[in-house]
């Protein structure tokens, strides 16, 4: 009866989770169509997205988030923010961490959701990791939003693994090819709980504390692209450091 329970009160939350996506994206439908309808007007969609979408979807599910910066993000500086990605609550408290505006960088597979999917291909920068075209297209995009002030954001990952015992999987070349090309630094992000909080597995997941770390920066304005596999090797390991240290104190 207990189990009976249990997955009754898993099936609702999980709801509520669809809910709390769809619903302040229906209430602010005029202002996000409007905001999405120019590049120039980014910013404004960016803080709708962040200070009313993700905050009624975060603390409307029982998420308490608990940021640490090792350095703080400078306001009108262009970084390219990389995290670990295990749950659909990285994109919403990537978006907490963050006050300077960002674009995120994503499989196009999402443009598909109803409601959550007509605005994200309005403002995302859409990818096709099986096309060479469509990936050599995100440069294009990405180095245009750079050069308007805006960061980008990428789960180096290029999905959420399958297997759940991975704890951080192998990371992908993107988002360090470009942050050379283009000199801005890398801000690794360790969302440290929100595998155990929501993760994919639907009878799994429990409100709390979710942390985030936000990480030193690493330069890359002095190197150049033979730099690039010693760039992701050590943007990783300060990520899977940082979740070793905390699955131990955990």
């Amino acid at each position: 009866m207990k189990k009976i329970i249990k997955a009754v009160l898993h099936t609702f939350w999980r709801i509520w989770f669809y809910t709390l996506v769809a619903v302040p994206i229906i209430v602010c439908a005029p202002g996000l169509l409007l905001f999405s309808s120019k590049e120039k007007w980014y910013p404004q969609f960016f803080w709708m997205a962040r200070n009313i979408w993700a905050n009624a979807i975060v603390y409307g599910m029982g998420i308490y988030p608990k940021l640490k910066y090792e350095e703080k993000l400078i306001k009108g500086k262009s970084y390219m923010l990389v995290g670990n990605h295990t749950s659909m609550l990285d994109i919403m408290l990537m978006l907490k961490l963050s006050a300077n505006p960002f674009v995120f960088v994503g499989k196009q597979e999402l443009a598909k959701l109803p409601i959550f999917g007509f605005f994200y291909k309005r403002v995302c920068i859409l990818v096709d990791r099986k096309d060479a075209s469509s990936r050599s297209a995100v440069y294009k995009k990405a180095k245009k939003r750079l050069d308007q002030g805006l960061s980008i954001c990428i789960f180096p990952e290029g999905g959420v693994p399958d297997d759940e015992s991975i704890l951080l999987d192998q990371f992908k070349d993107g988002a360090f090819r470009l942050a050379l090309q283009c000199g801005i630094p890398i801000v690794p992000v360790t969302f440290v709980d929100n595998k155990r909080r929501f993760p994919y597995t639907f009878f799994k997941g429990t409100p709390g504390k979710s942390r985030v770390v936000v990480h030193n920066h690493i330069l890359t304005s002095t190197l150049t692209a033979n730099d690039k596999e010693q760039l992701k090797e050590t943007t990783r390991k300060v990520i899977h450091k940082q979740l070793l240290q905390y699955q131990n104190i955990s």
